[in-house]
């Protein structure tokens, strides 16, 4: 009799050979016991296979000592085989499911978070204010609340916002801003003078709208009024907003310390490597142990992370390549330091001074050299913007 072949593999089979003189006629002794056998086959040689139920292959056991016959097993069906096989790795397969399990805890934490599209906001205030809302790194993700709330609830505590997106992938948060537009404060436009806001020899002036009060080649000292916001005169007058531009030289006298000696890094050709097993912050070194053979030293890493499609974890490893280096100290003459210095000392100068100004004049006041340094004194002219705003306090208001 016939089983279903999916019955048949849920309570498991076996294909068996029977040996003997006229085996054929246990066929019918099997078919009066009601035994599930199928697919019979006679052999060139004589012998008989087919296929027989696990639980009648244990009642064949009496008719093959009635009619003589022997039997052997040749192949195992069914979920009973399969399940005694799993059972014989149950190490290899606790193993693997302990390892989707991991898996699968690991991907449910924040491992990362990143701000996008802020400018005046600072990252710190936007951490914050998630972090109020439940977004922080460990946090478990089924413990956060919608990508909309999160998003709604952000924005309310960043009132400099226009819009807030919370955006997750993988073990990633991304919470993207975008700041509101805040119209330019104007500039209050009360009257003012344009005063010098150091000494100087003014070289040239050029009035927008106000009266000067000096002219070129003028001395003037820090606060003289170079262009006033008063005009007219005693008995008609009005005061406006002084607007224009004044240059005059100023005078700076800088002192300037020069190294007689360069000192450069040289690699030795001596390198170590090192690895670490990285879990989150934490590393644990595995390989490049002792001391190392160079005391002077530079270290490049390397770090790979653990990446599976969109979900990155936390668990990777530090390849660190360290290079033995030798600092060397080569002389430089006394004319090229100088040099290097001037240099130097000029282009802070007009750093300093504004975008529009320029030298016109230097000079060498003092120098000497004095432990393996070149010490020089140098007096410097320089053309530059000197206007400052000053408002006018009108009495009576």
């Amino acid at each position: 009799m016939k089983q279903s072949l999916f019955i048949a593999r849920l309570r498991g089979y076996v294909r068996i050979q029977i040996r003997g003189t006229a085996c054929e006629k246990i066929i019918n002794p099997m078919m009066e016991k009601g035994l599930s056998v199928w697919d019979i086959q006679v052999t060139s040689e004589g012998k008989l296979e087919l296929l027989i139920l696990l639980r009648d292959f244990f009642r064949l056991k009496p008719l093959l000592k009635r009619t003589g016959c022997r039997m052997h097993v040749l192949e195992r069906y069914g979920l009973p085989f399969f399940m005694d096989r799993l059972g014989q790795r149950k190490f290899f397969f606790g193993g693997m499911a302990a390892f989707i399990i991991g898996l699968y805890v690991l991907t449910s934490f924040v491992w990362q978070i990143s701000v996008e599209g802020n400018d005046r906001i600072t990252e710190a205030e936007v951490l914050q204010a998630a972090s109020k809302q439940g977004i922080y790194q460990f946090q478990w993700k089924f413990r956060m609340k919608k990508t909309e709330d999160l998003s709604r609830e952000i924005q309310s505590l960043l009132p400099t916002t226009a819009w807030v997106g919370v955006e997750i992938r993988g073990t990633h948060v991304t919470i993207k801003i975008v700041e509101a537009t805040i119209p330019e404060k104007q500039q209050l436009m009360n009257p003012r003078n344009l005063v010098a806001s150091k000494n100087a020899l003014v070289t040239e002036i050029i009035s927008d709208k106000g009266k000067p009060m000096v002219k070129p080649n003028t001395y003037v000292k820090k606060g003289d009024v170079l262009i006033s916001g008063t005009i007219g005169d005693e008995q008609n007058n009005q005061v406006v907003v002084a607007s224009g531009k004044v240059k005059g030289v100023v005078w700076y006298t800088s002192r300037i310390e020069a190294p007689l000696t360069k000192t450069y890094k040289v690699y030795t050709g001596d390198t170590t490597n090192r690895n670490y097993l990285v879990w989150g912050t934490r590393a644990l070194q595995v390989s490049g142990y002792g001391k190392l053979k160079f005391e002077q030293f530079e270290t490049i890493p390397e770090r790979k992370t653990l990446a599976w499609r969109s979900f990155t974890l936390p668990l990777g490893w530090l390849h660190e390549r360290v290079l033995g280096v030798n600092f060397v100290e080569e002389p430089i003459e006394a004319a090229n330091a100088k040099k290097s210095g001037l240099e130097q000392a000029r282009a802070k100068l007009l750093k300093a001074s504004g975008p529009d100004a320029r030298l016109v004049g230097e000079k060498i006041l003092h120098e000497k050299t004095e432990n393996g340094k070149i010490y020089i004194d140098v007096h410097f002219e320089v053309e530059e913007n000197i206007a400052e705003e000053q408002p006018i306090v009108i009495r009576g208001e």
